[in-house]
């Protein structure tokens, strides 16, 4: 069993030199935060060491964002490009004249077509009605 002046000591130690936070120093000591607060603040190293953590943490809290925001420009920088590449094919696909290929339709209507194993091919739907320039199945 740990004597008073020996817990204080740990405490001390696992704070100044372990850098462990007050909750951890409370749970691995066996002893309420407050305690582990009240000693702490009983020394004269305390203040300074608090503002040398909270402005260690603030250069990494902003080293954190910078990077989230990186990666999340970068996201939208590459599903941009990737849509505007769709949009592009898109318009080469229903701008080259009147009619579109079949393979090209069924992508433009995926929902009305579905495929079959056996004809290796899509076939429109049941109950869905479409004009006679509607291919009915598509390879």
């Amino acid at each position: 069993m740990q004597t008073k002046n020996n817990k204080i000591e740990l405490i001390k130690d696992l704070y100044f030199n372990k850098n462990l936070s007050q909750n951890e120093i409370a749970q691995q000591v066996s002893v309420c935060k407050q305690y582990v607060s009240k000693v702490l603040l009983s020394d004269a190293r305390y203040l300074s060491e608090k503002e040398e953590r909270k402005t260690h943490n603030k250069k990494q809290n902003i080293t954190k964002t910078k990077e989230y925001i990186r990666q999340k420009r970068e996201t939208e920088s590459t599903l941009n490009a990737y849509m505007q590449q769709q949009h592009i094919q898109a318009m080469m696909e229903l701008s080259g004249g009147h009619s579109i290929n079949n393979r090209a339709f069924r992508r433009w209507n995926a929902s009305v077509y579905s495929y079959n194993n056996k004809k290796r091919a899509f076939i429109l739907k049941r109950g869905i009605t479409a004009g006679y320039s509607t291919p009915k199945i598509i390879n």
